[in-house]
This record gives structure tokens, C-alpha cells and sequence, in this order.
């Protein structure tokens, strides 16, 4: 399993319980190029080949473009990746679990680079209300498929 920056001065950890399938939830985070679609902050994302270990793709979130490597692709429980943006890099570890109701999601980010100080300074808890804004996110849709 990947860990994060446990340095960096962003980090945070969020799960959230889906009413959704393992294979739903997975269907969402792992078709790249269709986060626009369904993630408000995602305008767009091309991955350059498959999705596994070492795949490179390009997105833009909130604004930034982001180069991102997958570092961790198990289908149906783990998906994490690094990224490089402006004045940041992020790692960014994804795991779901099979529950009675459902679907577990747990993700963990940190974001180090003079960016993420910045993002710090401002709001000592832009990456909790980020990584909880994609959760919910990410369960609406599951439980709407």
C-alpha cells in the first residue's frame, strides 16, 4: 500500500460509507476520463494508456493543471497516484472495502510545494473539506447508478 507525505504541510484522511456495490464505486474512480462528468471541480482527464502501475494522465481540477502517475491500481480495493501541479506535488491514496450495505470508501492526500503553504495559510482545512467534497460527491453517483 502507498502512503502519503506524512511531512508535507497538507494532509488529510476521509471515508464515507456508500449504498453502492465495490464494482460500482470502482467503475467511477477508475474510468479517468470520465470524471468530468461527474465531478464538479473536473473540467478534464486523458490517461495515456491503460489503467495500471505507472500510467500517466493529465487533468485539470479547481483551475490547475495536474500530471498525475498511477502508483497503485488494485481493481476493486486500491487506486492511488502521484501528481505534479504548479508549486505542488500530491500523493493520493484511494481504498475500498465490501460492507454489509455496501461500499466503505477511505482516501488519504497530502499536497507538499510552496502551493500547498499558501493553501495552508489561507485555510488550514482546504484539503479535509476537499477530500470530504469528493467522498460525497463520489457517493451520489455511486448510489444513483
Amino acid at each position: 500500500m502507498m502512503n502519503i507525505d506524512q511531512s508535507a504541510p497538507l494532509k488529510a484522511q476521509k471515508s464515507i460509507e456508500i449504498s453502492a456495490p465495490v464494482n460500482t464505486v470502482w467503475a467511477l474512480l477508475a474510468d479517468i476520463p470520465d470524471w468530468p462528468k461527474w465531478q464538479p471541480d473536473v473540467t478534464t482527464a486523458e490517461i495515456e494508456g491503460e489503467l495500471a502501475v505507472g500510467s500517466i494522465f493529465r487533468w485539470k481540477a479547481a483551475g490547475l493543471n495536474i500530471t498525475s502517475t498511477l502508483q497503485e491500481v488494485q481493481p476493486d480495493q486500491q487506486i492511488g497516484w502521484t501528481g505534479k501541479s504548479v508549486g505542488m506535488q500530491a500523493v493520493h491514496h484511494w481504498t475500498l472495502e465490501s460492507i454489509e450495505n455496501g461500499t466503505r470508501v477511505s482516501t488519504e492526500e497530502s499536497l507538499n510545494g510552496w502551493f500547498a503553504r499558501l493553501l495552508k495559510f489561507f485555510d488550514t482545512h482546504f484539503l479535509e473539506k476537499s477530500l470530504a467534497n469528493s467522498l460525497n460527491v463520489l457517493k451520489k453517483r455511486a448510489e444513483q447508478a
